[in-house]
């Protein structure tokens, strides 16, 4: 009689164990799910999602540019591998490029415009109003450097803006496709439509992105 309760209470204990097992990895697998859509989709916070730094930045930079450039005139020397950016496109526009030329590595200039046509597709799936991106800074040459330096005490002298893989779009600025449109989004809007497209981008490595506070821009290199 004993022997039999013996056996019954190990089973018993065993049918627990099981039980806390699996719910044990039914748990696990919750979890697993819930990370997975976090990555899946941005959720706002920019400053956590949008954050590689300056190292990765340029070593990117360095694997994917080409040499710096003294001066702007020296870009015919690059013309095999630099391209230039038209100024305005229904895509985007190049904004006020003071320190800056509107040349990119091949590959930077594809990551530029799948961005932008991303974003339109975004706002046309979700029937919003057409907006455009506004690049902000694109290549610097050393002459732009050294000027953008005296300026701002935070420009740095080995951006990785020098290689031509790197750009800035702002979060700040969007220029309305059709002025007629009654309706219109809101910058904070139109920059969480903007970050989402980006963070899809991100996930798939092709770039690395900081979300640039002062400077009201998404700072972005192609891998």
């Amino acid at each position: 009689m004993k022997r039999t309760l013996y056996l019954l209470l190990i089973g018993f204990l065993v049918i627990i164990a099981s039980s806390c097992s699996k719910k044990e990895n039914e748990f696990e697998s919750a979890k697993a799910k819930v990370k997975n859509e976090r990555k899946d989709r941005f959720l706002g916070n920019y400053n956590r999602e949008f954050n590689d730094l300056h190292d990765l930045h340029l070593t990117a930079a360095l694997q994917n540019g080409v040499q710096p450039i003294a001066l702007r005139s020296d870009t015919i020397i690059l013309q095999d591998s630099l391209l230039r950016l038209p100024d305005d496109l229904e895509l985007f526009k190049l904004y006020d490029l003071t320190h800056s030329i509107p040349f990119l590595v091949p590959s930077a200039a594809k990551l530029l415009t799948d961005i932008s046509i991303n974003f339109r597709d975004s706002l046309y799936r979700k029937d919003l109003p057409l907006y455009k991106l506004n690049v902000t800074s694109v290549t610097r040459t050393e002459e732009d450097l050294s000027k953008l330096v005296k300026r701002n005490m935070n420009a740095s002298d080995n951006s990785a803006h020098r290689y031509g893989t790197t750009f800035d779009v702002s979060w700040k600025r969007f220029d309305k496709i059709d002025s007629d449109t009654i309706n219109t989004l809101s910058q904070d809007q139109l920059k969480l439509i903007l970050a989402q497209v980006l963070f899809d981008l991100k996930s798939q490595e092709r770039c690395y992105i900081k979300h640039e506070r002062n400077q009201a821009c998404f700072h972005i290199t192609v891998r």
